[in-house]
């Protein structure tokens, strides 16, 4: 059902319908938009590190790895310097590590095959290791002013919505190019993703404020999407300590997930009845454990238990390319989400 509010729908292809609704948008997004770290300059490498970090995650979780991670390496050249392993300890809680190593990769390329200067032009930004249209275009737009749209969930569900009808991927980029102020196109971008992100939600779209509102068709209404249901999943992992020490394994380097990061083991899994046995006795009586949280990853909900147990309960699997890391310098390596907030809430740090 379309609920009508306010007045009339305008049409955005009627003379003076776009730049009114450009203007409009805009007014908005000046007055109304978030004051976030990756705006303060339209510096190239600076939008394209906050770029890749927001691919998939929310605001909120960036805000405080974006800081460490200019920190860290406040230009191009400097990540692209930086060893591997230091990259994804500061990328570290933020997941999706495909990102960090790609992001590696493409500053070296920037640093060794193009002088240290990012490509101007969407086109050419593409050719970057993990860098595709949407990113490219990002970069171009609002650190160069080239006059290219970008498309991710939020603009795709503001457009769907303004024009009263779904915006598949091909469709929605053509439109948010009819749609662009080319004069403008960094802050029109800008403006686009914030309009979605903060006014024209998911889940109850706050139209009565909406800058855009009298060029919707799809008012008080939604583009219906289904909501993937999430796995829940109970795992219990172990904390092996030793003096200030505590005992980490790393995944394979060709996991299919996170690979190469340090983790805390698993325990003994249930058809291990020796070995299980042993790291529920090792616990202390009735296995007790030291915590239990939640945690998610993508589709999927944990519940886990961490217990204390003996490097012998372990058993040989659990052994296997294990290393003792002192507790001061845990979070200098490339932690796991999981195992970081693990490690912080029982303060071992």
């Amino acid at each position: 059902m379309v609920v009508t509010i306010g007045s009339p729908m305008r049409n955005t292809n009627e003379p003076g319908g776009r730049g009114t609704l450009q203007a409009s948008l805009l007014a908005w997004y000046a007055e109304h938009s978030r004051k976030l770290p990756w705006r303060q300059d339209r510096d190239a490498y600076r939008v394209w590190v906050s770029e890749i970090m927001l691919q998939q995650t929310r605001v909120a979780a960036v805000l405080e790895h974006y800081r460490h991670f200019l920190d860290a390496f406040p230009t191009v050249e400097a990540l692209a310097k930086a060893a591997e392993e230091r990259v994804l300890a500061l990328w570290s809680g933020l997941g999706y590590y495909r990102r960090a190593r790609m992001l590696h990769r493409a500053a070296q390329a920037v640093a060794n095959e193009l002088s240290g200067v990012i490509p101007h032009e969407a086109e050419k930004l593409r050719k970057l290791p993990g860098v595709g249209r949407y990113t490219a275009a990002a970069i171009a737009s609002i650190a160069y002013g080239e006059p290219v749209a970008v498309v991710d969930g939020n603009v795709e569900r503001v457009l769907s919505r303004m024009d009263g009808e779904p915006r598949g991927d091909g469709t929605a980029w053509k439109r948010a190019q009819e749609l662009l102020d080319r004069r403008h196109p960094g802050d029109w971008n800008q403006a686009m993703m914030e309009l979605g992100a903060t006014v024209c939600t998911p889940q109850g779209p706050k139209c009565e404020i909406c800058p855009v509102l009298h060029w919707c068709r799809a008012p008080g209404a939604g583009i219906p999407k289904l909501r993937a249901v999430r796995k829940r999943v109970r795992t219990m992992r172990a904390l092996i300590e030793r003096g200030h020490r505590v005992y980490l394994v790393q995944r394979e380097a060709d996991a299919a997930k996170m690979a190469g990061m340090w983790e805390l083991p698993e325990c003994p899994a249930q058809g291990d009845e020796q070995s299980a046995s042993e790291a529920e006795q090792s616990s202390g009586p009735g296995a007790k454990e030291l915590c239990v949280l939640r945690h998610s990853i993508t589709d999927t909900n944990y519940e886990v238990r961490v217990v204390r147990i003996t490097l012998k309960a372990l058993g040989a699997r659990g052994k296997k390319a294990g290393r003792w890391v002192e507790c001061k310098e845990v979070f200098e390596l490339p932690l796991t989400g999981l195992t970081r907030k693990i490690l912080r809430k029982l303060g071992l740090h």
